[in-house]
């Protein structure tokens, strides 16, 4: 892997791992501003829990050497929550910059980290 995509690996790896254990965190916690994000979606305040715990793990699970199945479940999830969360908020007619700038770059930086990640961490022959 030239030196250009391993930069880029994992500037993408260390913004999303960011993103979503700061995300996750405050979603255990249920900050205002996550109640307050959740609420008009229609989704109930234990979903914060849930989806906080999964993003935590998934966290872990991309930044630990091997467990190559596991990175992949994890970047699986991580694409369905942010692009999720799009959809959500598009569905309810909610354009507001800020609520879509968060998923939309956490869903393209799932995306870098997944394509740039080394062999190392990609199933075998995948």
């Amino acid at each position: 892997m030239g030196k250009g995509k391993l930069i880029t690996y994992w500037i993408a790896t260390g913004l999303l791992a960011i993103g979503m254990l700061q995300s996750g965190i405050f979603a255990v916690l249920r900050t205002r501003q996550w109640v307050d994000i959740i609420t008009p979606l229609g989704y109930p305040l234990y979903f914060l829990t849930i989806l906080g715990v999964w993003k935590i793990l998934g966290v872990i699970a991309i930044l630990v050497p091997r467990f190559p199945l596991l990175k992949e479940w994890a970047y699986a999830g991580f694409f369905f929550a942010m692009t999720g969360a799009l959809a959500s908020h598009l569905a309810i007619a909610d354009y507001n910059i800020k609520g879509l700038m968060g998923p939309f770059f956490q869903t393209v930086f799932v995306i870098l980290s997944w394509y740039f990640r080394p062999a190392s961490r990609k199933i075998a022959g995948g």
